[in-house]
């Protein structure tokens, strides 16, 4: 059994420190983190030269702003642990960023001149709060700010230049800003006063805080529906809201008139989920199409009701934006290619100079009869290798998320190393319709570890993994599935690796974010005081003595969505009986901005397999 507080665990963290300083004989598995990444840039609507984007060039994720008139570029914030939060007023004049301390995301909003120049409270007179949403008005000194804190759930303001903020908005249950309207009369909220944080509904306001008009399909019905703002249409005097709904079983888009409340529905036939953005004019919408873990993107011709399909390579659009121009710029990739802004127009947006990153290998589509329907994996192994190999369920987050035909560095280092890696879209996944992801109630974590457990059955019985050598890693509820899954399922695993995991509910539910409280509430139906058999039921911890697998856990002593009191609680559970484990703290929060951090991480795991995997 082995401890650590974050720079002496496992024994051999100091000659991984060494190599990872040294940059000697850098393996493929290490380029791929290491190789400069951008994001999607975002565009200032009034000012449509001027982007924001992320970028790890410096080995941290930082925001750096971009000139396209004259190709300058330039680093915005500069922070230890690094920034990813930030947006750009449409008049591209300013840059907002979210300062929060060491990842713990409770932090205040500050902003920057394009150009560069000192950082300034952006909305003086707010105190610091986890962020609910924020919306730049185009006149550039209107802001509307969501924040949300324990003590008062979630409280949206009004924040003009020179003027103190005015609250418009509060509610104990979860809530958050949509959008603004093009001249600023009005203000989209998506709120869960209605107790569902998993199903939100729509209110419209005035800049006063009073109603303009409600959207809400949790009312009625038999079943549970949700919404979702997409944006206010980009044209002076225009009152028509993009929303996204699923009354058709999985999301769509539809046009909300709020002044006079016509629904415009678009039927588009396309069968996985669907979100829009408007086109600059109004005219149409870039319809963002993703399905059974591909992507692909759209043109909507509002007027003639016409779908037009946008050429891109098979794979994953992980973000699209139109421009004023009419061109489609997206990032893009595939699990054998690296990530790339691509434009309509042809060629790469950004090409970041520095190394190139490393390919890997191609998925492959798997589709298992589970208990609860057909079950979508996605296998990589290395190129040539026949089974039977061992093998790593790499558990996806969320819950309310998906793998995808995308590029990942981390299953990348895995096959690197001769493993199978087998990625599993559980009951509780986005991209397979809302009754699939809506599937989770009560039984919470014992549902997708059923899922789990009917996939790793098929790749045994394939051949495709050996029995004897099966890894459950995941972050975030991929770790949370990782624990559970090892106390549940002992005879299964061979090994656990969780990174950033819930290992006792009850004690995460109380220390993490309001927000997060809101969803564990939806998902068990109450509190822990109001459903403690659910919560016990879910809870790793329930079964902790029951794990017989070594077991080794990463952790963010600052991270406010799997506090690390819950983990310390497990891992004494772990420690008082002798278990073997290792454990790895570090100063951050959820995960880490910094490649160094995230390239030593990857290490100690492949390290702790190694040694334990008998391999």
């Amino acid at each position: 059994m082995t401890e650590s507080n974050g720079s002496d665990a496992p024994d051999r963290t100091d000659e991984i420190e060494r190599t990872v300083e040294q940059g000697e004989h850098m393996p493929d598995w290490e380029k791929r983190f290491r190789a400069p990444r951008v994001s999607l840039p975002d565009w200032a609507e009034d000012a449509p030269d001027r982007s924001l984007f992320v970028s790890n060039a410096t080995g941290t994720y930082e925001l750096y702003a971009w000139d396209r008139s004259t190709g300058e570029q330039r680093q915005v914030t500069d922070r230890p642990n690094g920034t990813t939060d930030g947006v750009l007023s449409p008049d591209g004049e300013w840059i907002w960023w979210f300062d929060d301390k060491d990842g713990d995301e409770f932090g205040v909003w500050r902003r920057q001149p394009f150009s560069g120049g000192e950082d300034e409270l952006a909305a003086p007179g707010l105190g610091p709060s986890y962020p609910a949403g924020l919306a730049l008005g185009r006149d550039g000194r209107t802001a509307v700010v969501g924040r949300s804190t324990d003590e008062d759930g979630t409280t949206i303001h009004l924040v003009r230049t020179g003027e103190p903020p005015v609250e418009i908005y509060r509610h104990r249950e979860s809530a958050g800003v949509g959008d603004l309207s093009h001249d600023g009369s009005l203000i989209a909220v998506e709120h869960t006063e209605h107790g569902d944080a998993m199903h939100s509904a729509l209110r419209v306001l005035r800049p006063d805080g009073t109603t303009v008009a409600e959207l809400d399909d949790t009312e009625g019905g038999a079943e549970e529906l949700g919404l979702e703002v997409l944006g206010f249409a980009p044209v002076a005097g225009d009152t028509r809201l993009l929303v996204g709904h699923q009354r058709r079983g999985r999301w769509e888009p539809m046009v909300w008139d709020v002044a006079t409340g016509e629904e415009t529905d678009l039927v588009l036939e396309l069968p996985g989920d669907v979100s829009a953005e408007w086109y600059p004019d109004g005219t149409g919408l870039l319809i963002a199409h993703g399905f059974e873990a591909r992507g692909e993107i759209f043109r909507y011709d509002l007027a003639e009701r016409r779908l037009e399909k946008i050429p891109t390579p098979r794979g994953a659009v992980s973000g699209a934006t139109a421009r004023p121009d009419g061109s489609v710029e997206y990032l893009w990739s595939s699990a054998a290619e690296p990530p790339a802004v691509r434009s309509t127009t042809g060629g790469v947006v950004l090409d970041p100079p520095g190394m190139k990153s490393p390919g890997s290998v191609p998925v492959e589509d798997v589709w298992v009869e589970g208990p609860g329907g057909r079950i979508h994996a996605l296998v990589q192994k290395p190129a040539g290798a026949t089974g039977p190999l061992p093998t790593v369920f790499d558990i996806h987050g969320g819950p309310t998320w998906h793998d995808s035909d995308s590029f990942a560095a981390g299953p990348a280092a895995w096959v690197d190393h001769g493993y199978a890696v087998v990625r599993v879209n559980y009951r509780g996944s986005t991209g397979y319709g809302r009754a699939w992801t809506d599937a989770l109630k009560h039984r919470v974590g014992l549902i997708e570890l059923e899922d789990i457990a009917a996939v790793r059955a098929w790749a045994v019985e394939s051949g495709l993994a050996d029995p004897d050598r099966l890894i459950l890693t995941g972050g975030s509820w991929g770790g949370y599935l990782t624990l559970l899954g090892l106390g549940t399922q002992p005879d299964l695993w061979t090994l656990g690796i969780a990174a950033v995991p819930v290992a006792d509910y009850v004690t995460a539910y109380h220390d993490e974010m309001e927000a997060l409280k809101a969803m564990d509430r939806t998902l068990l139906g109450g509190t822990p005081e109001e459903v403690p058999e659910r919560f016990e039921a879910s809870s790793p911890i329930t079964y902790v003595d029951r794990v017989e697998a070594p077991v080794y856990i990463s952790a963010g002593v600052n991270d406010p969505r799997c506090p690390i009191r819950q983990i310390e609680n497990y891992v004494q559970r772990l420690q008082a009986r002798g278990a073997v484990h290792e454990v790895y703290r570090y100063d951050a929060g959820h995960g880490s901005l910094v490649v160094d951090e995230r390239i030593k991480q990857v290490r100690l795991e492949l390290d702790f397999a190694e040694r334990h995997l008998g391999r």
